[in-house]
C-alpha cells in the first residue's frame, strides 16, 4: 500500500470519476485505474462500484476511503513541520467564501496577502455554505470564510468578526421616516431576499420571522447578489437587509436609505472554518491576521449583539 494509491482512491471518491480524478492527479486514466486495482487486489475488496455513473464507493470502500483521508492528512504534517522550522509562508491554500462576504472583504485581503507572501499560491472560489462544507470534507478546499455557528462536529471554527445587519428601505416606505428599525416593523414590508441556499437568506428570515418576501404581483425574482437586492429596492420599492461591510459600496444618496436596528442589533458571525484535521496552520494564521487587519475594531467584539443563526 502506498500514499500514491491512497491519493488516487481519495481523488476518485472526491470527483466520482476515474477520468476526472486522473486529470486532477496529473496522470493518465489507465495509470490511476491500475494503481487502484492493485490496491483492491492487495486488500481483497472492491473500493468502488464501477457499474454506476457517477462512480460511488462500496460500503467497505467508504470506510477505507475515510481512513485514507486521515492517513494522507497525517502524512502531510511532515512537510508542515519542515515549513514551520523554515519560518516561511509558502505553498498553496484553497479558500471558499460565501458571495455575501467576498466582494466586501477579499479585495483588500488578497492584495495584502500577495504583497506580504509572494511565494503563497491563493486559490479562491465563491460557493454557498453547503458547498463549502462539502468541499472541506472532501479535501477540495482547505478553509472557508462563512457565517457561523455551523453546529458540525467535523468542522473547526475560528470567529473573526461580528457584522451588523442593517435595513435598506425605499424612500416610499412607511418606515423611511424612522431613525431605527425594530424587527417587528418589517412584518408588513415587502422584503427582497437572496435565493434559497444562501445562508444570509436564512438569517434575514430569522430576523424578520413572519415577513413577506419578494411579493410584487406577477414577479418572482431569484438572485444571489446583494447588489441586485439594492437595485430592486431602488427601482421597485420595498426593503432588504444588508451586511454592514456592504455600506462602503453605497453612494451618498443610497446611504440615506439605510436604517440600523434597535439594540441589541442582529449580527452575523463570520469565521474561518476548516476540517478538524486541517494542518496548514501557518497559512491559516497568516490569512486570519490579514483579515483582522482590515476589519474595524468595533466589529471584532460580540458584546451587546444578537448573533443570528443560519
Amino acid at each position: 500500500m502506498t500514499l500514491v494509491q491512497l491519493e488516487y482512491v481519495v481523488a476518485v471518491d472526491t470527483y466520482r470519476s476515474f477520468v476526472g480524478a486522473a486529470e486532477k492527479c496529473f496522470v493518465t486514466q489507465p495509470t490511476l485505474s491500475m494503481q487502484i486495482q492493485k490496491l483492491e487486489e492487495m486488500l481483497n475488496v472492491k473500493l468502488f462500484d464501477r457499474s454506476k455513473q457517477p462512480v460511488v464507493p462500496t460500503e467497505i470502500g467508504s470506510q477505507i476511503i475515510e481512513q485514507a483521508r486521515i492517513i494522507l492528512q497525517e502524512s502531510q504534517k511532515i512537510k508542515e513541520i519542515i515549513d514551520s522550522q523554515q519560518q516561511e509562508i509558502v505553498g498553496e491554500i484553497r479558500i471558499g467564501i460565501i458571495p455575501t462576504v467576498a466582494p466586501y472583504l477579499l479585495p483588500q485581503v488578497i492584495a495584502a496577502m500577495m504583497d506580504k507572501y509572494p511565494d503563497l499560491n491563493l486559490k479562491i472560489w465563491e460557493y454557498t455554505t453547503e458547498d463549502i462544507i462539502h468541499h472541506l470534507k472532501t479535501g477540495i478546499l482547505d478553509c472557508g470564510i462563512l457565517a457561523t455557528p455551523l453546529g458540525d462536529p467535523a468542522m473547526s471554527e475560528i470567529p473573526l468578526y461580528y457584522e451588523n445587519f442593517v435595513t435598506y428601505i425605499s424612500k416610499n416606505s412607511r418606515l423611511f421616516k424612522k431613525k431605527a428599525i425594530d424587527a417587528d416593523d418589517l412584518e408588513d414590508e415587502n422584503i427582497w431576499l437572496l435565493n434559497e441556499g444562501h445562508c444570509m437568506r436564512s438569517q434575514v428570515l430569522n430576523i424578520c420571522r413572519s415577513t413577506k418576501d419578494n411579493r410584487i404581483q406577477g414577479l418572482t425574482y431569484n438572485t444571489g447578489s446583494v447588489e441586485t437586492l439594492i437595485r430592486m429596492v431602488d427601482r421597485n420599492d420595498g426593503a432588504t437587509l444588508l451586511p454592514e461591510l456592504a455600506l462602503a459600496e453605497l453612494s451618498v444618496k443610497q446611504l440615506t436609505k439605510v436604517r440600523s436596528f434597535k439594540s441589541p442589533e442582529p449580527v452575523r458571525e463570520i469565521s474561518l472554518v476548516t476540517h478538524k484535521n486541517f494542518i496548514k496552520k501557518r497559512m491559516l494564521n497568516a490569512l486570519k491576521e490579514q483579515i483582522l487587519a482590515v476589519i474595524p475594531k468595533a466589529m471584532k467584539q460580540r458584546k451587546k449583539k444578537d448573533v443570528i443563526g443560519i
